[in-house]
């Protein structure tokens, strides 16, 4: 037997099938017919279902080189009640974005917002438009007059909109210009996002760098590194930047700045001598 085929039309068609014969009548709201060849739903169903054609349906089905919209794909991840890491992987198949994805409002478990404070280094959580969502108390010294002291804090309005930026991140052109091209690789997760929207339009109108840059097209991935700071009380402190994504929280990242090599911990108190 050959192996099944990771991707491509016929690994949707192939997926759908699956979902589709392992669904019954009763559990998508439909009367069950007697005589039936089958416990799941016919073809047809599902195209009611799902709002689109039995051929059109039929077509992606067998794997055929048709174009599917995330729309389409939307409706037939709900008639089929895809579990979201299902939704997941039915659009990674089709190599398309969720137009119902994860948006920066939706809600986080307290767990994950209370996982912040058991990290040592300063460390903080970020929503789909950079809202800074949870930090710790290390995070609050070292951006001491942001985090704390503005009510709404976002990563993004700090790095453009408040004046310590500037003064608080070493070499602020290098890192402000990759700031843009980080966060516009991301939002090709989010291409129906109002609050995404939002925010770039926000910025572009109240920045003259961001919208430079925005307008300039760079994407760059995200990636750690080291991440100077010229801090007002303890100097220049030192940190490699890690980021991770928590399972199943896909619009989040969990932000962390490890200390570097010559980095001073600043939230730790000068001991008296």
């Amino acid at each position: 037997m050959q192996p099944d085929t990771l991707n491509g039309p016929k690994a949707l068609g192939a997926f759908l099938r699956a979902h589709r014969e392992r669904l019954t009548p009763a559990q998508a709201g439909l009367p069950r017919a007697p005589r039936r060849r089958t416990s799941g739903l016919r073809r047809e169903e599902l195209a009611q279902l799902s709002g689109i054609s039995t051929t059109w349906y039929t077509w992606i089905e067998q794997g055929r080189d048709v174009s599917v919209s995330p729309l389409t794909l939307a409706r037939l991840a709900r008639a089929l009640q895809l579990g979201t890491a299902e939704r997941d992987y039915l659009f990674s198949l089709a190599q398309a974005s969720d137009p119902e994805g994860q948006d920066a409002a939706d809600a986080v478990s307290p767990a994950l917002l209370a996982s912040v404070q058991q990290i040592h280094c300063p460390g903080y959580l970020l929503d789909s438009v950079w809202n800074v969502i949870s930090w710790n108390a290390p995070a609050q010294a070292l951006f001491s007059g942001f985090l704390g002291s503005d009510p709404a804090p976002n990563l993004l309005n700090f790095m453009f909109l408040h004046p310590l930026a500037r003064v608080l991140v070493a070499d602020w052109p290098e890192r402000a210009r990759r700031v843009v091209a980080e966060f516009r690789a991301e939002t090709r997760h989010f291409p129906h996002s109002e609050p995404v929207r939002e925010q770039i339009q926000t910025l572009c109108r109240a920045s003259v760098q961001f919208n430079g840059w925005w307008h300039g097209q760079t994407v760059m991935a995200r990636e750690g590194g080291l991440r100077r700071f010229h801090h007002p009380q303890r100097g220049d402190v030192l940190y490699r930047q890690q980021t991770f994504y928590p399972a199943g929280s896909p619009a989040l990242k969990l932000v962390m700045l490890l200390p570097g090599e010559d980095a001073e911990n600043i939230d730790t108190p000068p001991q008296n001598g």
